[in-house]
């Protein structure tokens, strides 16, 4: 496979088409597929989500993308999620009451923003840590389009004393600080939607497509 191969896994969840074709304008070579193999191999791996955090789940294993994930990551290879799929990345969620487990790749919960409206829908701001990967090259005033009401609102990984370099955090607010992005070795997510963000979207995908080779 060439070094720009990304696939977007396909587990019934997921804005597909248009995160296919943003990251086509990248010069990627874009697979869509819920095939185990295909997303396991591919040299970089893309996990969508829209919806609840515990319908994603249910569809998630359903192609055992959580098992594809966890084999991608101990093996060191590229994961990307978007939106819920930076959610099923911590260890549970909380929507209405019920709790759901998550992949467990972060521990913490996703729960309720703190806001007086919901969901948080349109364009915000991010502060993003200095060396970050993803936004290498975008102002701090450079704005990206969310839809959510539930986010993970704290980091609870303790890196103290560990030999690994400790992960980039990028912060938004709505009613509360919420984590809008995390950069943790191979594995990056977004809260907001990159392939809806015009080109601050185009060019931080941009980013973790060169960040693959």
């Amino acid at each position: 496979m060439s070094a720009t191969d990304v696939t977007i896994l396909d587990y019934g969840s997921g804005n597909l088409r248009s995160a296919q074709r943003a990251l086509e304008r990248t010069g990627a070579q874009v697979t869509v597929t819920s095939d185990f193999h295909t997303a396991l191999e591919a040299t970089g791996l893309v996990v969508p989500g829209v919806g609840a955090f515990a319908a994603c789940m249910e569809g998630l294993r359903a192609v055992k993308g959580d098992r594809i994930i966890g084999r991608r990551l101990a093996g060191g290879r590229p994961v990307l999620g978007i939106c819920v799929g930076m959610q099923i990345l911590f260890e549970r969620g909380v929507e209405f009451g019920v709790e759901a487990d998550g992949c467990g790749e972060w521990p913490g919960s996703v729960t309720q923003l703190p806001a007086p409206v919901l969901p948080h829908m349109g364009w915000n701001t991010v502060d993003a840590p200095e060396g970050s990967v993803l936004f290498d090259g975008l102002d701090a005033d450079t704005r990206f389009y969310f839809v959510h009401s539930y986010a993970a609102q704290d980091w609870e990984m303790d890196n103290v004393g560990s030999p690994l370099t400790a992960p980039k955090l990028t912060w938004a607010e709505h009613g509360g600080r919420f984590l809008a992005a995390v950069e943790n070795g191979p594995l990056s997510a977004t809260q907001f939607h990159p392939e809806k963000s015009g080109d601050a979207g185009a060019q931080l995908l941009e980013n973790w497509v060169k960040g693959l080779s």
